[in-house]
C-alpha cells in the first residue's frame, strides 16, 4: 500500500499527524526555480537545503524523461484523485468527514435493476475521448461502502431511514455527538443513477462515466467513478535509487489544489520543525516539489504533520506530473476532504 492511499484508513481525528520516526520529518527535496509562495514572496531563499534540493530534483527531473512510464501517462487514463469523489462543495463536519473517508454508508432506497455489458465515454480535457468499460452498480456500492461505523464515543447515531433532512450546521470545532458508546454516523443514500463526473487525471480534468449516490447527510451527490478496472491505470513508481541524497529537506506527502498556476500540497514536517519553506523545481516535463526545515534541538514528539504549502508555477501543469523529490513518485489529490 502506497503512503497516499493508507490516508484512507487513518482515523480522522489522527488525518494530521502520522507516527514517524523522531521528531523531523521525513527527507524530500525543494528546489525554487521561479516558483513564489502564496505570500508572493520566493519560495525559499538560496542556502544549503535549496541546494541539496536542487541536485536531488534535477535527477528525479531525469529519471522521468527516460521512463517508459511517460507514454502511459500521456495516453492512458490515470486517475490522480480517489475514485469516490464529495459533492461538490460539500460542507462537512467531523462524523461526516469521517464517515466519508471510512466509507460507513447504508441505503434507503432499493438498487435499481440494470443490464451488464455497459460502455461509457472518458472525455479529456484537450477534446480526446475514449471508450471504457463500466462497472456494474452492484461494483459501484461494494467499492463505495466499506462496512458499519464501529462504536465511537462522541459522535451522532444514524437517523432512522424515514427521517427527513436535517440541516447540520456543527462546525469543526463544535460537539457532534448526543452520548458516549454509539455508532459513528453513516451516510445515508436516498437515491442512485448512472451520469458523469469530474476527476483530475495525468491528462487534465476529465469527464468519466460514474454512478451517483445522493446522500442525505451531505446534501448531494458522492460520485463513484465507473470505469472499469482494466481501463484504469495507476501514476507510475519510479526507484529514487541513485539519486543525489537529499538531508535536511522533507517531503511532499500528498495535492490539496491544482488551479491555473497554483499548486498546493502537504509537506511531511517534525512537530518541532520551523521555518517550513516549500520548493519546487519545474521543467518542460515534470514539477518537483518539496521542502526545507529548521529543526529545533532538544526533546521532542514523535509525529510527522502534513504542513499545507502553496507556490505559484510559472505556467500551468498542462499535464506535467507532480513528483516529491524524495521518493521520485507522482503525487495525487489527498483522499481526505477539505484538505
Amino acid at each position: 500500500m502506497s503512503r497516499r492511499s493508507a490516508l484512507v484508513g487513518i482515523p480522522l481525528l489522527m488525518v494530521l499527524t502520522a507516527t514517524a520516526s523522531g521528531c523531523a520529518g521525513t527527507g524530500a527535496g525543494t528546489g525554487a526555480d521561479s516558483a513564489r509562495d502564496d505570500a508572493g514572496a520566493p519560495a525559499a531563499s538560496p542556502g544549503a537545503g535549496q541546494a541539496v534540493f536542487a541536485a536531488r530534483a534535477e535527477g528525479v527531473a531525469e529519471q522521468w524523461r527516460t521512463s517508459r512510464a511517460v507514454e502511459l501517462w500521456r495516453t492512458g487514463f490515470v486517475p490522480l484523485q480517489p475514485l469516490t469523489l464529495p459533492p461538490t462543495n460539500a460542507t462537512f463536519n467531523e462524523a461526516t468527514k469521517q464517515a466519508f473517508v471510512a466509507g460507513w454508508y447504508r441505503l434507503d432506497v432499493g438498487m435499481p435493476r440494470e443490464r451488464g455489458g455497459k460502455t461509457g465515454t472518458i472525455r479529456y480535457a484537450d477534446g480526446a475521448t475514449e471508450t471504457v468499460p463500466v462497472v456494474s452498480l452492484a461494483e459501484a456500492y461494494a467499492a463505495l461502502d466499506q462496512g458499519d461505523p464501529p462504536p465511537c464515543p462522541g459522535f451522532s447515531v444514524p437517523p432512522p431511514a424515514d427521517a427527513p433532512a436535517v440541516q447540520d450546521n456543527t462546525g469543526p470545532d463544535q460537539p457532534v455527538g448526543d452520548g458516549a458508546g454509539k455508532p459513528c454516523t453513516a451516510l445515508t443514500v436516498t437515491s442512485v443513477r448512472l451520469g458523469t463526473a469530474k476527476v483530475l487525471t495525468s491528462r487534465g480534468e476529465a469527464d468519466a462515466p460514474a454512478w451517483l449516490f445522493t446522500v442525505r447527510e451531505l446534501g448531494g451527490q458522492v460520485a463513484r467513478v465507473a470505469v472499469g478496472p482494466s481501463a484504469v491505470a495507476t501514476p507510475p513508481e519510479l526507484k529514487p535509487a541513485g539519486l543525489p541524497p537529499a538531508d535536511g529537506v522533507v517531503s511532499a506527502q500528498d495535492l490539496t489544489g491544482v488551479t491555473g498556476t497554483r499548486l498546493a500540497f502537504r509537506l511531511g514536517v517534525g512537530a518541532c520543525d520551523e521555518n517550513i519553506k516549500p520548493l519546487v523545481h519545474e521543467t518542460k516535463d515534470v514539477v518537483v516539489v518539496g521542502g526545507t526545515v529548521t529543526r529545533k534541538d532538544g526533546v521532542c514528539t514523535e509525529q510527522m504533520l502534513f504542513h499545507p504549502v502553496t507556490v505559484t508555477l510559472d505556467g500551468p501543469l498542462d499535464g506535467r506530473p507532480v513528483v516529491d523529490a524524495m521518493t521520485a513518485q507522482v503525487l495525487t489529490m489527498s483522499p481526505v476532504p477539505g484538505n
